[in-house]
This record gives C-alpha cells, sequence and structure tokens, in this order.
C-alpha cells in the first residue's frame, strides 16, 4: 500500500507542477494583456473560447479516458485512437467554420468569425496531445509532459506578448494557442516513445466505444453546462459582465481546475490499477479528498477575503466590479477536487452507466436552480450555482456510497476539519481589509496573516492530516 501511495504522489507531484507552471505562466502573460485590453474585450475572449471548448470535446474526450481505464491496452488501440481523433477533428472544425457567421451576428460581434476559424485549428494538434498524454497518464510518466508543457508554454506567451505590443490585441491571444498546441504535440513527439504504427483496427476501437461513447456525451453535457453561464451572460447582460466574471474566474480556476486536472490524470489510472480492492480503493480515496481539501479549501476562503486587494493590485480599479463575482466563484470551486475524486473512482471501477446517469441527474437539478437564479441578476446566477455545486458534491458521493460504503455523509465528516479551519482563517483575513495600507502591501498583510492562522487553526483541527503530510514529505526527501 505505501509503495501505491508514492506512486501516486509522485505522479501527483510531476502533474501539478506541469499544470500550476503551464497556467502561472499564462496567467501572468493573461495578467499583462488584462492591463492592454478592457473586459469587453475580454468578454469577447471568453466568447470564443467557450465554442472552442465545446468543438475540444468531440475530439478529446471518451476514446482517450478509455485507453486510461482499461485495465489492458496495446499499441493497436493506441494508434487507432490516434487516426479515429484526427478524422473527427476535420468535420468538427468545418462545423465551427460554417458556425462562425451566425455566431458572430447572434453576439453582434463581427470580430467572432475570423477569431473562431484561427483559433479552432487547435483542434488538429490537440487530437494528437488528447492520445499521447493519455499514453503519458497510462504510464505515469508525468516529468516529460512537465518539461515539454513548459517549453510549450514559455514560447506562446513570449509569442502572444510580442504580438499585444504591436498592436494585434485579440488576435495575440489566438496564436498564443495555436503556438502553444503545436510546440506541445511536437515537444511529445519527441520527450515519449508513443508513435501510431498502422491504421485502425475495429475490433479494438469497438471495445474502446463501448466505454468511451457514454463518457463523451458526459463530457459534452458537462462542459456544455460549464459554459452556459458564460453564454447567457454574453448575451443577456454585457460584455464586460462577462468580462469580469472571466476574470474574477481565472483566479480561482488557475488552482481548483489544476489540481482537479492533476488528480483525474492521476488517480484514474491508480484506481483502476486496483478495481477488485474495495478497503485499498476507500483507503486511496479519503487519502485524496482530504489531502485536496487540506490545500484548496483554505485557498479559496483566503482568495474571496483578499478579494478586494487582490483585484486592485493584480487588475487595477476598473476591474473592482468582479470581486462579488469573485468571492461566490471562490466558494463554486472548492467542491471541484471532490467531484474529480468521487466521479474518477465511479470511472475507474467500470461504470460508466453511473457516470453518464449523474451527468443527467446534475444537469436537471441545475437546469431548474438556473431557470429560478434569472430574475434575480447576474449575482443572483452566480450564487445559485453555488448551491448547485454543493447539492452535486452530494449526488456524486451517492454511487461510491453504494459500491465502497463511503458516502457524502463520511466524507463530509472528514472534510469538516479542514473547512472549518478554512472558514476561520477566512473570517479573520477579511477583518482586515479595513486597515489603511496600500493595496499591495495590505494583499501582502492578508496573505502571511491567512498562511499563520490557517497554520494555527490546522494544528488544532487536522493533526491526522498534518502527520500524513509530514510523513509524505519525509519519505521524498529520503527518496532524494
Amino acid at each position: 500500500m505505501r509503495q501505491r501511495e508514492e506512486s501516486v504522489a509522485g505522479g501527483l507531484f510531476w502533474k501539478l507542477l506541469e499544470l500550476l507552471g503551464a497556467q502561472g505562466i499564462q496567467f501572468v502573460v493573461a495578467l499583462l494583456l488584462a492591463r492592454l485590453m478592457t473586459p469587453a474585450e475580454y468578454g469577447t475572449i471568453g466568447l470564443i473560447m467557450i465554442f472552442i471548448t465545446l468543438a475540444n470535446v468531440f475530439v478529446q474526450s471518451g476514446f482517450a479516458t478509455a485507453l486510461i481505464q482499461a485495465e489492458r491496452v496495446e499499441e493497436a488501440d493506441f494508434s487507432s485512437v490516434f487516426w479515429i481523433s484526427l478524422a473527427v477533428s476535420v468535420p468538427v472544425y468545418g462545423l465551427l467554420v460554417l458556425a462562425a457567421p451566425f455566431i458572430a451576428a447572434y453576439y453582434e460581434t463581427p470580430v467572432l468569425q475570423p477569431l473562431l476559424t484561427a483559433m479552432g485549428l487547435v483542434l488538429f494538434p490537440g487530437a494528437v496531445i488528447s492520445v499521447q498524454t493519455a499514453y503519458v497518464a497510462r504510464n505515469l510518466q508525468f516529468r516529460k509532459l512537465f518539461e515539454a508543457t513548459m517549453v510549450a508554454v514559455i514560447l506562446s506567451g513570449a509569442v502572444a506578448i510580442v504580438m499585444a505590443q504591436r498592436g494585434y490585441g485579440v488576435f495575440a491571444m489566438a496564436a498564443q494557442q495555436l503556438v502553444y498546441h503545436v510546440a506541445l504535440m511536437l515537444g511529445l513527439f519527441v520527450a515519449v516513445s508513443f508513435r501510431p504504427r498502422g491504421g485502425i483496427a475495429l475490433n479494438r476501437v469497438e471495445r474502446l466505444f463501448s466505454f468511451g461513447w457514454k463518457i463523451l456525451l458526459s463530457g459534452l453535457l458537462d462542459t456544455l453546462w460549464n459554459n452556459l453561464y458564460g453564454l447567457l451572460i454574453g448575451k443577456y447582460y454585457s460584455k464586460t459582465a462577462l468580462g469580469g466574471y472571466n476574470r474574477a474566474e481565472q483566479f480561482p480556476k488557475l488552482i481548483t481546475s489544476n489540481l482537479s486536472a492533476a488528480m483525474q490524470s492521476v488517480l484514474l489510472p491508480t484506481y483502476a490499477r486496483h478495481q477488485g480492492e474495495k478497503e485499498s480503493l476507500r483507503e486511496l480515496l479519503s487519502r485524496s479528498l482530504r489531502l485536496s481539501a487540506f490545500v484548496i479549501f483554505p485557498m479559496m476562503a483566503g482568495m474571496a477575503a483578499v478579494g478586494t486587494s487582490l483585484i486592485r493590485t493584480l487588475l487595477t480599479e476598473d476591474w473592482l466590479f468582479s470581486v462579488p463575482y469573485l468571492r461566490v466563484l471562490c466558494l463554486c470551486y472548492a467542491f471541484w477536487p471532490l467531484h474529480v475524486s468521487n466521479l474518477q473512482m465511479v470511472t475507474a471501477l467500470g461504470r460508466s452507466d453511473w457516470f453518464l446517469k449523474l451527468e443527467c441527474m446534475k444537469k436537471l437539478l441545475g437546469a431548474v436552480l438556473l431557470a429560478l437564479s434569472l430574475r434575480y441578476g447576474m449575482m443572483g446566477l452566480l450564487v445559485f450555482k453555488a448551491v448547485d455545486e454543493a447539492l452535486c458534491t452530494a449526488l456524486n458521493a451517492y454511487p461510491v456510497g453504494k459500491l465502497l460504503g463511503y458516502g457524502p455523509l463520511t466524507q463530509y465528516r472528514e472534510l469538516a476539519p479542514a473547512a472549518l479551519s478554512s472558514i476561520l482563517m477566512g473570517i479573520a483575513v477579511y477583518r482586515m481589509e479595513g486597515l489603511p495600507l496600500r493595496a499591495p502591501l495590505l494583499l501582502l498583510s492578508q496573505l502571511a496573516a491567512g498562511v499563520l492562522l490557517y497554520g494555527i487553526f490546522s494544528l488544532v483541527f487536522q493533526r491526522d492530516t498534518l502527520g500524513e503530510l509530514r510523513d509524505f514529505i519525509r519519505t521524498r526527501r529520503e527518496k532524494a
């Protein structure tokens, strides 16, 4: 068991390093671009990314997950999925190009048409990358992914900054995405040993498809739902509101989505290797939940508490209207690692039927809450979104309770110490807002106080988790 935990921890370490390193650089680039663009221009970019993300679901979901989940895979499986993903990207890109003028007309934003056409090209390298990253995840070669990603993100960031300085505006961000995907694809071809050999083996594809189509449909529903708020805000409120929403979301999303993606990449293959070991799976899930809560809960509570000084320092006064958005979105994103851990367990156990049922149930619940929220304006929309996220954590944990005897109530009890420590810290840090300090100094003071207070509260309420972290650090030092 100890060896399994170390392999999970090592993979998670490199995956987190890759994601945080890439997102950290992209975040800095985005901050620089935000000072050269208005909230309305950022709203335009937000709309483009929604449609690109939706198109990517068809190209990158389903088969890649099936490659990771399967107990046994062969070279023919990877090669078949490689060619199928590339083939699918052609009609998807064609549909995106055909839809571009209608999307631009619907949102009354003509620049959307050329931007969608240009950024849609990322579908082709994206199709290749989805198979390459599945190979990396299957073999836990996350260090190589880290190295390739860092080269790609630095190169694409440099291109975007140079283009922005020369007046290309939103097209600088389009170029950033294209350069990033092409560079990452080429870097992975150099870093990992996977090469497509042979054509499409239909008998292998049929086996993967029986599992993958449910994941693809679930991914489409989830992606459409996650971006529905942006679509509604962009149409029925304003591009400025959408720009503020996107900028506010970027702060908590930088942390939680990266941790969630790292957990997804590492936990799924690890869970899948031990599908018949009920007690081991329960212990692994409990450990991942407690450790992720120990990290994510205080980050989200602290970010919500320092919202005003954070926005004022990094984005200037023009973006202060987004502070309330930031605080509610921090609450929403605090639930993400819980979603991922439970859903990955359901997937690893081969219950893609449960996965699809859960997505349908959650979207039905969300649709009801969304309809109720429309009468309460922008903030009402976000508050109901937070309620939806909270309820969905219980739904995701329900099948785990049936399969492993580790349901929502048990999980909540284990996570309560991290939640209590984070809430107490957040309240104390928020009350520092009235201090007569300049924004950067106030932000640093709040961050220092938050770290200190969370450490104290953790010593009181989370001694067991601190012991696990201490053992993990000691093990890493011994291995080094």
